[in-house]
């Protein structure tokens, strides 16, 4: 079967790998059918693993498919089910995964396509606790964007800042794959939203999505237009996930009591913060990876209703992997980038 693999730092292929086996009890063989891009793809093509992972290495760690068969003891799923696969090979038997916490399970063996091997591949045989039904109406293509792009910001907005409606929330980098989600999802529940681009182009889409304010950050200070906008109150929510270039401002941006949830950081890994405004306006920072199931059955349930569709900037086939994670890594686009098998 092709497969991508990553051989080297920045230098991603077609390869061909042996056939799975039959599944095993408790395990369904997925043909995968779409892969959804994201920035951790783009980490992991730069090297920038944070842990041991030996090369080559599958690469994807978002996708969707149809189960091809299915092994002993599985009794939920059957053949020719869409299934959308979550992004963490976890245990299901530590504490955290048996209440549901499966983005806190103790024994994860890493995430795949970044530590394990991922699901940019034709086949793969994997636990089918893992692999998650879509409802009907809901494509392969789109449940290849509710494990990561849909998930997460599912579990940021509703779990973590605990967002509602009539509330305003900032959205970081509106036109990148859970920013497209996280204005959907907002605005599905009510919130004034108020998002960042970094090019013209992208504001009316932006406001198609339901962005009630878009700013063009290259053009103006995004904080000092969100004050603004608020009458100097600040927003309620910040959705971060750009890290350094905006982290500080984002913060000037948060009203007393405000929540600023952040789940990545693709220009950096520090920041200052200030910590005279942080206890003085009782700000809280939260921390957010990954999703849980829950989040991510939710997630497709809600594409299903027609309450938020994955924002598709292209599709590309496996031998154009090399410029759709420099164009990502460009910022040159808006949702998400596709690839198909």
């Amino acid at each position: 079967m092709r497969a991508l693999q990553l051989l080297d730092n920045r230098s991603v292929t077609v390869t061909d790998l042996p056939d799975p086996p039959p599944p095993g009890e408790g395990e369904v063989q997925v043909r995968i059918g779409a892969v959804a891009l994201n920035h951790i793809d783009v980490w992991g093509w730069r090297g920038m693993a944070f842990a041991k992972r030996k090369l080559p290495i599958v690469v994807g760690v978002e996708a969707a498919g149809t189960v091809d068969a299915v092994g002993a003891g599985v009794t939920d799923l059957k053949k020719g089910d869409t299934v959308a696969i979550f992004g963490a090979e976890t245990c299901g038997r530590c504490a955290a995964c048996l209440a549901g916490r499966d983005n806190f399970c103790e024994n994860v063996q890493g995430i795949r396509g970044f530590h394990v091997d991922g699901l940019a591949r034709e086949r793969l045989n994997i636990a089918a606790r893992l692999a998650v039904k879509a409802p009907a109406g809901v494509s392969v293509v789109e449940a290849a964007c509710a494990p990561v792009t849909y998930g997460t910001p599912e579990h940021m907005l509703f779990d973590n800042a605990r967002l509602e409606a009539g509330q305003t929330i900032l959205v970081q980098a509106g036109g990148s794959g859970i920013g497209t989600a996280a204005i959907q999802l907002a605005k599905a529940v009510g919130a004034i939203v108020i998002t960042t681009v970094g090019s013209p182009d992208k504001i009316e889409k932006a406001r198609a999505l339901g962005a009630d304010f878009v700013i063009n950050y290259r053009e103006e200070r995004f904080e000092g237009v969100v004050r603004k906008i608020t009458r100097k109150k600040g927003v309620d929510v910040v959705f971060e996930h750009v890290g350094p270039d905006t982290f500080q401002q984002s913060m000037f941006c948060m009203k007393r009591g405000g929540v600023l949830v952040t789940c990545g950081s693709t220009t950096g890994v520090s920041s200052e913060i200030n910590l005279f405004a942080l206890y003085q306006q009782q700000l809280r920072l939260m921390g957010s990876f990954g999703c849980n199931i829950r989040n991510l059955r939710d997630s497709l349930g809600k594409m299903a209703a027609g309450v938020a569709r994955p924002v598709i900037d292209s599709t590309i086939a496996l031998e154009d992997i090399d410029a759709a994670l420099a164009r990502m890594e460009t910022r040159q686009v808006f949702g998400k980038i596709i690839v198909t098998l």
